[in-house]
């Protein structure tokens, strides 16, 4: 018994630090997981932080693709963290189990992760160890991204020393390999390995041991996926080699942009001279000089040469270190890729030449706007002609204070209608353009003039092919 409240039942997953035991929780009537840190470490302040770091990087992230942290404490000096319970295997074990996946099957998988981890990134959490095993399987289709335990929070210093690379071989970016900072860009490259094993059945590397897969991570050319499975679209396996460049500044600009394109292929969209979205398939050629090369390859050669292999967490990640002082941040100089987030919260519908009471459209669906799950969604009512002779409806977000946002994404599964970003100080009226009428499909990205409110209103214009119109989830940036 944890606590006197936590009755453990069984071992369901056991690693290097720590345990993982299927539990009853007597309090409320149901079952979750709780880890427990292995006896021998208790006494290891910087696995006792590292463990505690798990909880707390996990416990600020609620999204429906992340384990929720229940609760966190010391039962008999022996650091545990409670989360929910997933009734289910791991992505590893289904790939295991069943080899390549279907490409649907693989690309539905990827954007549930990804969502988790821009999720993630926009609190300012690099995950840094992306791998299938820390993928839970839930019931209806649904993953669970897991294991925080090596993440890093913005602004927050690391127990990582300089030089230090986190993360599991397989799946390591290569400038993790190199024992430089990870940021949010480690993670689409890790991501860019998994979507590849998804597709193939295999991880893009097989050495005999962690280091040399580390330096391949780092060297070595990926073989095709198509190479390995003709039937993946192109469009799909441009996507993944441009989330595995071996540069960040060559990968996806953020994991956003990666979701969008994921979704272009889950739709079959062809990429087009005049789409911008075709330019995401053409990844730079990003080639080193011979001299670069031969000092990367020296520089890795001191770093694998000073190497420990330690087994981490309850999933076995390795660390690799080398080096004395502390490192004191993340990549992008401490903001997320593009600007950094502002969160928004659905508040009402906007609809004032509404009939026969104004401002009534789906209100209480406003907050599925930004949610952080795109299958949830605010709407718009059905119209037989048009807008029904209205000049828009919209729905109200509010950033929480007077806020300059920049960049504002709007997402949808009824693409084509056309929309621009209105602004104000009431929630009621008074709102002013912002930004140009764009015409949204899938993924859409409006810039704004600059200006600073405290409500914000996706107003939609004109319906396009569609009678009724879905905003799914719309986030912001500065």
């Amino acid at each position: 018994m944890i606590a006197g409240r936590f009755e453990l039942e069984e071992v369901v997953g056991s690693g290097g630090m720590a345990s993982v035991y299927r539990a009853h929780d007597r309090l409320l009537e149901r079952a979750v997981a709780v880890k427990i840190l292995h006896d021998h470490y208790v006494a290891d302040e910087e696995a006792v932080e590292r463990f505690q770091r798990e909880a707390r990087s996990a416990a600020q992230l609620a999204h429906p693709n992340i384990v929720t942290v229940i609760d966190r404490g010391e039962d008999d000096g022996r650091p545990y963290i409670v989360f929910e319970f997933v009734e289910g295997e791991n992505l590893k074990q289904l790939v295991t189990r069943e080899g390549a996946l279907p490409v649907a099957t693989a690309v539905e998988l990827g954007i549930q992760i990804a969502q988790a981890l821009e999720a993630a990134h926009e609190r300012g959490v690099v995950h840094r160890d992306v791998k299938p095993q820390n993928v839970l399987l839930a019931e209806e289709g649904r993953v669970k991204v897991t294991d925080f335990g090596i993440a890093r929070s913005r602004g927050t210093e690391g127990l990582t020393l300089t030089g230090t690379i986190m993360g599991t071989s397989d799946y390591i970016a290569p400038e993790q390999a190199k024992g430089e900072l990870a940021g949010e860009a480690s993670d689409i490259y890790s991501l860019g390995v998994v979507l590849y094993e998804l597709l193939t059945g295999r991880v893009p590397y097989e050495a005999d041991s962690p280091v040399a897969a580390a330096m391949k991570h780092v060297h070595d050319p990926i073989q095709s996926v198509r190479a390995l499975r003709p039937d993946v679209p192109a469009r799909l396996e441009a996507c993944v080699r441009r989330a595995l460049a071996k540069e960040p500044r060559d990968r996806f600009a953020s994991m956003s942009d990666l979701i969008a394109e994921l979704e272009a292929c889950r739709r079959g969209d062809l990429p087009v001279a005049h789409d911008a979205a075709a330019t995401m398939i053409v990844p730079p050629a990003a080639r080193r000089t011979p001299h670069r090369a031969r000092r990367a390859f020296r520089g890795v050669v001191i770093t694998l040469l000073a190497v420990a292999v330690v087994a981490a967490a309850a999933v076995g990640a390795y660390v690799l270190t080398k080096g004395a002082s502390k490192a004191t941040g993340i990549g992008n100089g401490g903001r997320t890729a593009g600007g950094k987030a502002v969160p928004l919260t659905g508040v009402t519908a906007y609809d004032p030449q509404g009939t026969p009471v104004p401002n009534e459209e789906h209100n209480d669906a406003a907050r599925n706007a930004t949610d952080g799950d795109r299958q949830t969604y605010w709407q718009t009512e059905h119209y037989n002609s048009g807008l029904n002779g209205k000049s828009g409806v919209g729905v109200v977000l509010e950033a929480g204070a007077q806020k300059k946002i920049r960049i504002m994404t709007v997402t949808t599964d009824t693409p084509g209608f056309t929309a621009e970003i209105e602004a104000g100080d009431a929630r009621d009226g008074g709102f002013t353009p912002v930004s140009q009428s764009t015409t949204v499909n899938g993924t859409t990205s409006f810039t704004l003039d600059g200006s600073s409110h405290r409500y914000y209103v996706v107003w939609i214009t004109d319906l396009g092919p569609n009678s009724v119109v879905h905003v799914n989830e719309v986030r912001a940036k500065t």
